[in-house]
């Protein structure tokens, strides 16, 4: 928290919100040594810039310091852990938002992966300024700093992985840059309407992407908290110094004044990913939390 190997990815934005809750990639994540592979020369291909830069945030926020909420990840059809996010108070000047997941011992078979990332957002625009990852996955340590230069427009990742060298990468976005882990926040704020065209490009797994989606339209769905009327985003995110290289994302946000993400429903290496909310903590209002029982419906 995205993209992050550490947080589970179901949302690069939405594959920002991709990497929303982002279990390990390792396509997307692999270094290009490993990853390359032989083959004839072709035109590069290139990604569409974004028509327009996103809408004006809605105001009042939609979540405070002190808001926690919890989700059950799958993978491949199967509960594979959990993710915890937690808005905090601000912090020299920025908001900073705690994403937390960890494999269950079922999926630690596969892959096992604990790991925290944090976005330190501005209170207001809701854009990063930084944005750190600290993971453990099997046996080895990855730690990741992002640093966004908003009025450049750049991004600096340095990282390390484990005992190797460490590395940097440099990039520049077009109209809009987020963070994997802050970038569903900024997603509840949006004045979402039928029909409402989104697009801005997101860091997750080291690497950029372009996110093209849209609201698709106002349903009511069944979640282990109950239901709810919420709009239903879906968009894909798309490599950008690989465009072959897609994610398809589903997001579920609430139409009411929390405007809770309620789930969302992504593609990674495994196959198919889904995070679902079953738990929300907020100050002043009665902890919600599942039985356990339910299923989400839509």
């Amino acid at each position: 928290m995205s993209p992050l190997r550490t947080l589970f990815a179901a949302l690069l934005s939405l594959s920002s919100v991709s990497a929303w809750a982002q279990l390990p990639d390792a396509e997307a994540d692999a270094p290009e040594a490993e990853s390359a592979k032989a083959e004839e020369p072709e035109a590069p291909l290139t990604v569409a810039p974004c028509n327009a830069a996103l809408p004006a945030l809605r105001t009042p926020l939609a979540f405070m310091p002190g808001e926690v909420l919890e989700f059950d990840l799958d993978a491949m059809g199967a509960q594979a852990g959990t993710m915890t996010m937690r808005v905090h108070k601000q912090k020299d000047g920025h908001l900073p938002i705690q994403v937390e997941a960890q494999t269950n011992t079922f999926f630690s078979k596969v892959r096992r992966v604990r790991g925290s990332a944090t976005a330190y957002l501005h209170p207001r625009t809701l854009r990063p300024h930084r944005y750190v990852e600290d993971t453990m996955e099997n046996e080895q340590r990855r730690k990741v700093e992002v640093a966004f230069g908003q009025k450049e427009r750049t991004v600096k990742v340095d990282y390390q992985f484990g005992q190797r060298p460490k590395g940097q990468f440099n990039y520049t976005f077009d109209k809009d840059g987020l963070d994997v882990a802050g970038a569903i926040y900024l997603l509840r704020q949006l004045p979402l309407k039928d029909d409402l065209q989104v697009c801005f490009d997101v860091y997750g797994v080291r690497r950029m992407w372009r996110m093209q989606g849209a609201v698709v339209k106002r349903e009511q769905v069944t979640t282990p908290l109950g239901q709810f009327n919420a709009w239903h985003v879906t968009g894909t995110a798309v490599r950008l110094d690989r465009p072959k290289q897609k994610r398809e994302v589903h997001v579920w946000i609430s139409d009411d004044a929390r405007r809770l993400p309620l789930a969302a429903v992504g593609t990674i290496d495994l196959g198919a990913v889904r995070a679902t909310l079953t738990s929300v903590s907020r100050p002043g209002e009665k902890p919600q939390k599942s039985e356990g029982q339910e299923t989400m419906k839509w």
